[in-house]
C-alpha cells in the first residue's frame, strides 16, 4: 500500500500553510489578490524531502500540499473583511479572527463533502478544475524529477532580499513617479514590488493588461477630469466638505473621489459575476440533494463520515449565535439569530456556487468579493429594515460576510485539491481530514498576520490599500446610515458594465480602477515577461519554473513584509525613512532593481525549458 497520511507529510503541510497563509494575506490587503498555494506548497514539498533525503511517495507530497493550500481560503476570506474593522475603531481580539476563520473553514469544507463525487467525478468532463488538474500534473512531474522546482527558493530569496532592502534598509524609493504634462495632476507610477511582478507572470498578459487598463482610465482619465472641473469650482465638492478639489494632490483626489467610483466598479461587476453563475446556483443545489440521497450506499466510505458533515454544518452557525463574541459587539438574542441565518443560508448556498463555479474558471477567478457583496446587501438589508444601525450591527454584518467568505474560498480550495487526489489516485477522506487539519494550523497564522499588519501600518493607506475591505466598509455604512456618494458609486457601476459589454473581465477592470497605478504597473510588467517567455512552448508534462519562480517572489516578498511589521510593531525598526539613495541615484537604482526581477523571470523560463523527462500516467 502507498504511504499516504504520515507525520511527516502532515508536518510540512503545517508549515507551508503558515507560510503561505502569512504571505497571502500580506499580498491581498497589499492588492486584493492572493495566489493558489497549492503548486507552490507541492513542489516546495519534494524540494524539501529531497534535501533532507526522505524518499516521500507521490500521494505524501499531495497531502502535504492539501494541507498547505487550507490557509488560501482563510486569508482571502479574512483579509476581505476584518480590516473594515480597524477602521471603525473597533480592532478586533485575536481570538475573534481565529474563531472566524475557522468557522468559516469548517463550514466550507463540510458543506463541500456531499458534492465531490458528483462534481469531482460524475461531472469530469464538464469541470475541469484547471489547477487542480495543473497540480496532478505538476505533482507528476516533480515525482519524476524535471527540472524548474528550485526556482521558487531562489524566488523567495529575492522576494524578500528587495523587500527588505526597500522597507527595512530603505536604500531605494518603494515607488517611482512623473507627473504628465497637459493632463492635470495625471501621473505615471510604478512600485518596486518583486510579489507583484510576480503576480502579473502568474495571471498572464491578458488579465494583467485588464486589470492596468482599469488603472489607467483611474490615473489618466478619472484623476485629471475631476481635477479639470474641480479647478473651476470655487466650493468643496460632495464628499468633501473642507477643502477645493484644486488644493488636493492626485492621491487626495483618488481618496476622496475616485476611490468610490472604483468602489461601484468593483460592487456592480461582484454581483454581476454572482448573477451569472444563478443557473450553476441552481444546479449544485441539485447536486447536493442528488449526492445526499447516494451517499449511504455509493463511494460514501471514501469520503469523511455523514456525521461529521451534518455535524458541522449544523455546529458553525449554532456557535456563531451563542458565542455573542463571534460577531462583534455587544448584539441581541435577535440580532444574533439573524446572523447566524445569514451565515447558514448564504454559507451554504455560496460553497455550492464556489464548488461549481472554481471547476470551470479556477481558484484565481473565483469570485469571493461578489459572493460576499451580496452577502452583506443581504444582511445588512435586514438589519437596515429593523432599525439596528449601530457600530455593532456594522461590524456584525461584517463578520458574517467574513464567515460566509471564507466558507466559500475553502469550497473553491478544496475541490480544486480533491480533483488533484482524484488524478493522482489519493483518498478523498484523508485529503479532507487534512484540509481541517490545515485550517486548525493556519487560522492561527492568518490571523495573527492580519492582526500584527493593521498595528504596524494603517489599512486604506498606500502601504496597505486593503481595497476588498474598504469596498465592504463602504457597502455596509451605505446600506445602514446612506453615507455612500450614490453618483460616484453608480457612474463607477456604468464603467464595470462598459467594460463587460468589451469582452473583458468585469472583476479585473474593476480593480484596477480602484487600486492606484503604481501598484497596478508592476502585475502589468509581469505579464510582459510572461508573454514574452510563452513565445517558446513548455514540453508536455513540464512543471513552468517561471510559475514557481513567480511564486517564489510573491512568497518571499509577503515574509519580508510579515517581518518587517513584527519588527515596526516592536519598536525596532522605523515606520517610514527617507530613502538612503536619493534623488535620480535612488530612482535608477531602483529601476535596475525592477529589471533584474524581470530577468530573474525570463532567465528561470528559459533555463529549466530545456530539462523535461517523462511522465507517468
Amino acid at each position: 500500500m502507498i504511504r499516504e497520511f504520515t507525520l511527516r507529510a502532515a508536518v510540512a503541510g503545517v508549515i507551508l500553510g503558515i507560510v503561505f497563509g502569512a504571505a497571502n494575506a500580506y499580498l491581498g490587503l497589499r492588492v486584493g489578490l492572493t495566489i493558489s498555494a497549492s503548486i507552490p506548497a507541492a513542489v516546495m514539498t519534494v524540494a524539501a524531502f529531497r534535501a533532507l533525503r526522505i524518499e516521500a511517495t507521490i500521494l505524501e507530497t499531495n497531502l502535504s500540499q492539501t494541507i498547505g493550500s487550507a490557509s488560501t481560503a482563510l486569508a482571502t476570506g479574512t483579509i476581505f473583511t476584518i480590516p473594515a474593522l480597524f477602521l471603525w475603531g473597533m480592532v478586533p481580539p485575536y481570538f475573534q479572527v481565529v474563531a472566524l476563520c475557522f468557522l468559516g473553514g469548517v463550514l466550507g469544507l463540510s458543506a463541500m463533502i456531499p458534492l465531490r463525487k458528483l462534481l469531482i467525478v460524475d461531472a469530469a468532463a464538464e469541470l475541469p478544475y484547471p489547477e487542480g488538474t495543473a497540480c496532478a500534473e505538476v505533482l507528476r512531474a516533480t515525482a519524476s524529477r524535471m527540472g524548474g522546482s528550485g526556482f521558487i527558493f531562489y524566488g523567495i530569496a529575492v522576494g524578500a532580499a528587495i523587500k527588505l532592502l526597500v522597507a527595512l534598509a530603505f536604500l531605494v524609493p518603494a515607488s517611482l513617479s512623473a507627473s504628465l504634462p497637459v493632463l492635470p495632476k495625471a501621473e505615471l507610477a510604478i512600485e518596486l514590488a518583486p510579489a507583484l511582478i510576480g503576480v502579473g507572470f502568474i495571471l498572464g498578459y491578458r488579465q494583467s493588461a485588464v486589470i492596468v487598463a482599469g488603472a489607467i482610465v483611474s490615473s489618466l482619465v478619472l484623476i485629471p477630469l475631476i481635477a479639470f472641473v474641480g479647478a473651476q469650482l470655487q466650493a468643496p465638492v460632495f464628499p468633501e466638505t473642507q477643502r477645493l478639489v484644486s488644493q488636493m494632490s492626485a492621491g487626495e483626489i483618488w481618496s476622496r473621489y475616485v476611490r468610490y467610483i472604483g468602489a461601484g466598479a468593483v460592487a456592480v461587476a461582484g454581483i454581476v459575476t454572482v448573477a451569472r453563475g444563478l443557473p450553476t446556483m441552481a444546479s449544485a443545489f441539485a447536486a447536493v440533494a442528488r449526492g445526499l440521497r447516494k451517499s449511504a450506499g455509493v463511494d460514501r466510505e471514501r469520503d469523511l463520515p455523514g456525521w461529521f458533515v451534518f455535524s458541522a454544518i449544523a455546529a458553525v452557525p449554532l456557535l456563531c449565535f451563542l458565542v455573542p463574541g463571534i460577531f462583534s459587539g455587544e448584539m441581541g438574542p435577535l440580532p444574533r439569530a439573524v446572523c447566524a441565518a445569514g451565515v447558514a443560508i448564504f454559507g451554504v448556498l455560496f460553497v455550492a456556487v464556489a464548488a461549481r463555479i472554481v471547476g470551470i474558471v479556477g481558484v484565481s477567478s473565483q469570485p469571493t468579493s461578489g459572493i460576499t457583496l451580496v452577502t452583506l446587501l443581504g444582511v445588512a438589508t435586514v438589519f437596515a429594515a429593523a432599525g439596528w444601525t449601530s457600530g455593532a450591527a456594522r461590524a456584525a454584518v461584517l463578520t458574517v460576510g467574513t464567515v460566509v467568505a471564507i466558507a466559500a474560498s475553502k469550497a473553491g480550495d478544496i475541490s480544486q485539491d480533491l480533483k488533484t487526489g482524484y488524478l493522482v489516485g489519493a483518498t478523498p477522506a484523508r485529503q479532507q481530514l487534512g484540509q481541517l487539519i490545515g485550517a486548525a494550523f493556519a487560522c492561527w497564522a492568518v490571523a495573527a498576520t492580519v492582526l500584527l499588519l493593521g498595528r504596524a501600518w494603517t489599512f486604506g493607506s498606500r502601504d496597505l490599500p486593503a481595497p476588498q475591505a474598504i469596498l465592504m466598509k463602504t457597502i455596509i455604512e451605505g446600506v445602514l446610515a446612506g453615507a455612500l456618494p450614490w453618483g460616484l458609486v453608480l457612474s463607477g457601476g456604468g464603467v464595470a458594465i462598459a467594460a463587460m459589454l468589451c469582452g473583458v473581465s468585469g472583476l479585473a477592470f474593476a480593480i484596477g480602477v480602484y487600486l492606484p497605478l503604481a501598484s497596478m504597473a508592476p502585475i502589468y510588467l509581469g505579464g510582459c515577461i510572461r508573454a514574452l517567455c510563452d513565445r517558446k512552448a513548455l514540453a508536455q508534462g513540464q512543471a513552468d519554473a517561471g510559475v514557481l519562480a513567480a511564486s517564489g517572489l510573491v512568497a518571499g516578498e509577503g515574509l519580508a513584509g510579515v517581518l518587517v511589521a513584527a519588527l515596526v510593531a516592536a519598536g525596532v525598526a522605523p515606520r517610514s525613512h527617507e530613502p538612503r539613495i536619493p534623488g535620480a541615484a535612488g530612482a535608477a537604482f531602483a529601476l535596475l532593481l525592477i529589471a533584474a526581477v524581470c530577468a530573474f523571470l525570463w532567465a528561470s523560463r528559459r533555463q529549466a525549458s530545456g530539462k523535461t523527462g517523462s511522465v507517468s500516467a
